[in-house]
């Protein structure tokens, strides 16, 4: 079993921001990034230009190491404890579904394990401590 621990970093509309920052600090690569506006439009929650400027993810690669940085979605409130993630990245729907529910004892599910249109099996989990894990599948290639 192969799994990934990276930090993932949620802020209110500044990750833009922070990602040109990151970029200066710590000498960082931009791998990956999308903007909410480039996901699929939902009708039965249309977004504002502004919000569509969020950015959904990004990678960025700083020294061997990966960090995620993204804004919340509009409907998120930035608050103690949603602020930095850490993000488990298994290869297989298989490997996800055990972590998921081994993190939800005595926790509180923020976003139910499912398919997404960038992942075959992701969702959020506050654990009985207070730490938020994102449980992400890979799409195989």
């Amino acid at each position: 079993m192969t799994l990934q621990i990276i930090p993932y970093i949620m802020l209110d509309g500044q990750a833009s921001e922070a990602i040109e920052f990151y970029v200066k600090a710590l000498d960082a690569k931009v791998l990956f990034k999308q903007t909410i506006g480039e996901g699929p439009d939902n009708p039965e929650f249309p977004l504002t230009i502004e919000e569509k400027q969020r950015v959904a993810h990004s990678v960025l690669q700083v020294g061997t190491t990966e960090m995620y940085v993204a804004d919340l979605s509009p409907d998120q409130a930035c608050q103690l404890g949603n602020q930095v993630t850490i993000c488990i990245t298994a290869n297989e729907r298989e490997q996800s579904k055990p972590i998921y529910d081994a993190l939800l004892q005595d926790g509180q599910v923020i976003m139910p394990l499912q398919e997404t249109y960038f992942s075959p099996a992701y969702g959020m989990v506050t654990d009985k401590f207070g730490v938020t894990f994102q449980i992400f599948t890979k799409r195989p290639r």
